[in-house]
């Protein structure tokens, strides 16, 4: 049914996986896209061309639709230019906008050391000054590049903050009103927490450089300042990446953290649809070492595990070496196969748990001297200094390591090595690397909240309750004990995990639920032609 109604669906994304990532958007872009090919329907996906982007290694080749974007300032208008590149990626038409604002760029949301000059602005690791005229950019590029193609997509899909305000343009501005009536919009909220929405202080500056009118950017301020997100509710169909995050954000305290976005969207009769994430089983599958760069196969699916132990001895001696290039090491493991192997990659932020994680090794490290640690991650100079105290502590002597900076290959090898995932996030819309964990057998240990509630305790993984780093000790605790006491469970659960992967959270069987989403924002462009839209 939705096929015969939706041929064309548009993405305009900040991330795309194999181009440009910095967090889960890119896997979301790039997996629902290809999810959404193979069910017969034509995508179209855009990104910024950033400097970090080699258009020779995807054979991108320049389009002869180069354009002009109005980008004015407060009492100043202003123009610019920009070309566009396309190529075919898995049967998806993938197109970067390649303007001076973004090429300048050699992160996506942050400036790296090689950014770093005399500006004194472009500092390592802050946000780009220009964040909210980059989301701007981009929106506006979408909206001229299907105008000037021609090729009028039935739904634009906004990923987060960063190109919510495009479906208020296209409703508001009276140049595109009218070409755009019929196409349906729809905003996934990847990520609700405070510093997630874009949102702009400079009210006079958000009028000038988006173009519309002065109600909507003061119908839609959260704590005073214009929120992409919210202009979104009144364009589009909205919904975050979990069933449980979007209760979390309508009905809990929780909601406290993005800012009460949640509730606001409630009060004005905007219910939030949540859809848990699906994953690709063979982008991650240890049956198929050679393009995972693993030591050897092994398959959690059928119980075989032989090749997931000359993994892990693999990276301890890759450890023992000494000469990782990519990430900053800390300490190393000593060959002790028959001990627990705890595993963490990613933020290291108290958003992420890690302040948590780390006051709770600090109490087993020596209480129990039978595991070993292996973290890879950045991010909160406090937290890195404090595991860099821990992975150097003569005391924990190969058992604790520590990889500052990522790397994706080892991060994979560390998925494949680890026999216990640490996820203790304060809050998770959806949560990733539990279902690359489950897929290579490292068992998650998370903080049952968002969307890790989809981590049954004692069949899938272990879960607990509270935040707190007695909580994850205890979950822990529990883990090892099964782990000595009953290996043969652990290989029971480790095959349970992926089982029910594969029967609820692919992406094959996630996109039917974004069909759905598709039909409904469709019923939502249509009341537009005729007055202002139904409740959603």
């Amino acid at each position: 049914m939705a096929k015969q109604r939706i041929q064309h669906i548009f993405m305009p994304t900040r991330e795309y996986d194999g181009l440009a990532g910095a967090g889960g958007i890119k896997d979301f872009s790039r997996q629902l896209a290809e999810a959404l090919v193979r069910r017969g329907f034509r995508v179209s996906v855009l990104l910024p061309f950033y400097g970090f982007i080699e258009p020779g290694h995807f054979s991108f080749k320049e389009t002869a639709s180069a354009f002009e974007v109005d980008m004015s300032y407060v009492g100043h208008f202003r123009r610019e230019s920009v070309a566009t590149w396309t190529t075919e990626l898995n049967g998806v038409n993938v197109y970067l906008a390649d303007a001076d604002r973004y090429r300048e760029k050699l992160g996506v949301y942050a400036y790296t050391d090689e950014d770093c000059g005399d500006e004194p602005h472009n500092q390592s690791g802050m946000p780009h000054f220009d964040y909210f005229a980059m989301n701007v950019l981009l929106q506006k590029a979408a909206i001229a590049m299907i105008i000037r193609m021609g090729d009028k997509p039935e739904i634009i899909h906004c990923q987060d903050g960063h190109t919510a305000i495009l479906p208020a343009m296209i409703r508001e501005i009276g140049g595109y009103r009218h070409y755009f009536e019929k196409t349906g919009c729809v905003v996934t909220i990847h990520n609700a927490g405070r510093g997630y929405h874009q949102e702009i202080g400079d009210l006079a500056f958000a009028e000038a450089i988006t173009g519309l009118p002065s109600r909507i950017i003061l119908d839609n301020l959260l704590d005073g300042k214009f929120d992409p997100l919210l202009a979104a509710s009144s364009y589009s169909l909205m919904n975050t990446v979990s069933e449980n995050y979007a209760r979390e954000l309508r009905e809990t305290a929780d909601d406290a953290q993005t800012g009460w976005l949640g509730h606001t969207l409630l009060s004005r009769g905007v219910v939030l649809e949540g859809v848990t994430n699906g994953i690709n089983p063979d982008d991650y599958d240890p049956a198929a070492p050679e393009k995972l760069g693993l030591a050897a196969p092994f398959s959690p699916l059928k119980k075989s595990f032989t090749g997931k132990g000359r993994c892990r001895a693999a990276l301890v001696k890759e450890l023992g070496a000494g000469a990782m290039e990519t990430v900053k090491q800390t300490g190393f493991l000593d060959s002790r196969p028959s001990q627990p192997l705890l595993t963490f990659v990613g933020r290291l932020t108290p958003q992420k748990g890690v302040d948590k994680m780390i006051s709770a090794l600090e109490a087993l490290l020596p209480l129990d001297r039978k595991f070993q640690v292996l973290i890879q991650g950045s991010g909160d100079p406090e937290i890195e200094k404090k595991l860099l105290e821990l992975a150097g502590d003569k005391r924990y002597r190969g058992r604790v390591c520590f990889l500052r900076g990522y790397d994706q290959d080892l991060a994979t090898r560390i998925f494949a090595a680890g026999d216990f995932f640490l996820v203790p996030s304060r809050y998770e819309p959806c949560g990733l690397t539990d279902f690359i964990a489950q897929l290579f057998g490292n068992l998650p240990i998370v903080h049952h909240i968002g969307g890790l509630v989809k981590v049954i305790d004692g069949k899938t993984g272990f879960a607990y309750q509270d935040h707190s780093s007695a909580a994850l000790m205890a979950a822990i605790l529990r883990a090892f004990e099964l782990f000595r006491r009953s290996p043969e469970k652990i290989a029971d659960m480790r095959q349970a995990a992926v089982r029910h992967l594969h029967a609820r959270y692919t992406w094959d069987i996630v996109v039917e639920r974004y069909l759905k989403i598709y039909l409904r924002a469709l019923e939502i462009a249509r009341h537009f032609q005729s007055g202002p839209p139904p409740d959603k």
